[in-house]
């Protein structure tokens, strides 16, 4: 039952909401294209990361009751994934009021805060996290119109994930003063109308050359739903080790570095639930034939031999065997349609000099390269037999094009020019280049990450749609627990705005004045949220703050 100042149908509520925005949109100015560029009005930057679609703002500063409410409204204002995202942000809104509760408990009965509810709209109850999902959202932020003695702030979305975007938002806004010791909204009234550019938004973070706790990955689950990333492309596995528990083949684990450094069925579900409550896919990755070395450590008769152990051996059929096993139970950990297989890198040489393995390929009147599409080709048919769509790095896409399935999404790496490529023969693309969006290349600045664009070269617009969008990949060689957050952050955040945010919003201007101050900004949001983002600005990602300064400035 809804709260008793509530409307009392979920169609009543939205009607309020359209009419909030449509009054808004009339009496304030509306922005240029130039203006959102530089984040606002008269050259002001507005310090939101990434830049919203359309917004406009006020003059006025609206307090923030330190008891904010929660008020939901449609189908799925009353979703658990809303209530938990709504407690999430208000902790850390309010993380500074605490300490001071027992006097705020004095002064609340002589103040009265201008915004005391945040009303959640959410018009559909479907949950259902695929790609593409509608993740738009409105943001009101107003004075109280003087008929409620509680002022409120306003999310509409037509579903949940779209609301958690909008909580984010919020959240941004929301700023602690040390003077009055409150939490204010500076240049309210806000009217922000919010979509994302691309659907696929995603980071990649490499298991296997180095493990990470589950904490340490929900960590940095939690720190991309900061930025409005939304796919975590898991690179569970790869020639070094074989951490993740596979009940169908419980020996392949036997690849981990140690018993300690695993991941079991449960920690994996618990991976998925808790991305899919922050409205981000987990996309795993099984890397076939090739970066498979790992696998033999448990089942040895996947090697072609003892001293030449990857590619796998494409010439016995109980490979792919345990290729369909091993999916079929990871199918039923991961719901998200996407799956990554690999299939980069591949060197036939050990294919070539075994003698059983060669001979096999003398049988079916095969060279190594034949092989390689052989193995490829069939494992996209076991993925596609579990209803996965196959993701494969471009080597599979620049050796044989025309044998893929069409269904195939080319997951670009080596450098610029292939995502043209692929969409001109039909296929959809991933941009990851690694000149810009390899983050274990310290040596890449933050400006040219943010102005790596996934739709260069490609002019038609029915093409660029086949650009589903981009990745920045966190490969672990050089990285575990103790530097990926400084790894990661905040380049990938550089990367998270150019996805999300309008092309002529982020490309238009100088970036060290319109990007650099609010990246800046953003990097401080971070670490006060407990992200160690190291200095934007430093010649080396990662490296050290050169002295005493501000974090602003760093």
């Amino acid at each position: 039952m809804p709260p008793p100042d509530s409307p009392p149908r979920p169609v009543l509520g939205r009607l309020v909401v359209l009419l909030l925005a449509l009054l808004l949109q009339l009496l304030l100015p509306r922005p240029s294209l130039a203006s959102s560029a530089a984040g606002g009005g008269g050259g002001e930057l507005t310090y939101l990361w990434p830049l919203p679609v359309e917004y406009t703002t006020g003059g006025d500063s609206l307090s923030v009751d330190p008891a904010l409410a929660l008020v939901v409204g449609g189908s799925g204002g009353g979703s658990r994934i809303v209530k938990d995202a709504f407690d999430r942000y208000k902790s850390i809104i309010f993380q500074h009021t605490g300490v001071f509760s027992i006097f705020n408990a004095f002064r609340k009965r002589a103040s009265r805060y201008d915004i005391g509810r945040l009303r959640i709209v959410v018009s559909s109850g479907n949950e259902e996290l695929q790609l593409g999902v509608d993740e738009s959202y409105t943001l009101l932020v107003t004075k109280s119109d003087g008929k409620s003695s509680i002022g409120e702030a306003t999310i509409q979305a037509n579903t949940v994930y779209g609301a958690l975007r909008g909580l984010e938002t919020f959240s941004q806004l929301c700023t602690f003063d040390y003077s009055t010791k409150s939490v204010l909204v500076h240049k309210a009234p806000w009217y922000i109308r919010d979509e994302p550019r691309f659907a696929y938004r995603g980071l990649l973070l490499d298991t296997s050359r180095h493990y990470y706790p589950i904490d340490v990955i929900k960590h940095i689950l939690d720190s991309m739903s900061f930025a409005k990333l939304n796919v975590f492309h898991w690179h569970i596995i790869d020639e070094q080790s074989f951490p993740l528990e596979v009940p169908t083949y419980p020996k392949l684990w036997q690849g981990a570095y140690t018993k300690w450094e695993r991941y079991t069925v449960e920690d994996a579900y618990e991976i998925v639930n808790f991305a899919k409550s922050r409205g981000i896919h987990v996309m795993a990755e099984v890397d076939v034939p090739g970066h498979a070395e790992s696998w033999g450590k448990g089942y040895p008769e996947l090697w072609p031999s003892s001293s030449c152990r990857e590619p796998l051996d494409v010439s016995q059929s109980s490979t792919f065997d345990l290729i369909s096993g091993l999916l079929s139970d990871m199918r039923k950990i991961f719901p998200f349609e996407l799956f990554h297989l690999g299939g980069d890198e591949v060197n036939t040489d050990c294919w070539t000099s075994t003698p059983h393995v060669k001979q096999w390929l003398q049988n079916h009147n095969m060279t190594g390269k034949d092989a390689y599409k052989y193995f490829v080709v069939r494992a996209q048919e076991i993925a596609i037999s579990k209803n996965w769509t196959p993701v494969n790095w471009e080597e599979t896409f620049n050796a044989f094009p025309q044998s893929l399935s069409p269904k195939t999404i080319v997951h670009n790496w080596l450098g610029s020019g292939v995502c043209p490529k692929a969409v001109a023969k039909g296929f959809k693309c991933i941009f990851s280049n690694q000149a810009f969006w390899y983050l274990p290349y310290l040596d890449v600045p933050w400006d040219q990450v943010y102005t790596a664009e996934p739709l260069e070269g490609i002019s038609d617009a029915s093409k660029q749609k086949l650009v589903i969008g981009g990745e920045v990949c966190m490969w672990g060689e050089t990285a575990d627990t103790s530097n990926v957050q400084q790894t990661i952050w905040p380049r990938a955040a550089a990367a998270a705005e150019r996805l999300w945010s309008r092309r002529d919003a982020t490309s238009t201007g100088d970036v060290n004045k319109t990007a650099l101050p609010r990246l800046h900004y953003f990097r401080c949001l971070l670490n006060g949220r407990g992200v160690q983002a190291a200095p934007v600005t430093n010649r080396y990602a990662r490296s050290q703050p050169k002295g005493p300064g501000s974090c602003y400035d760093q």
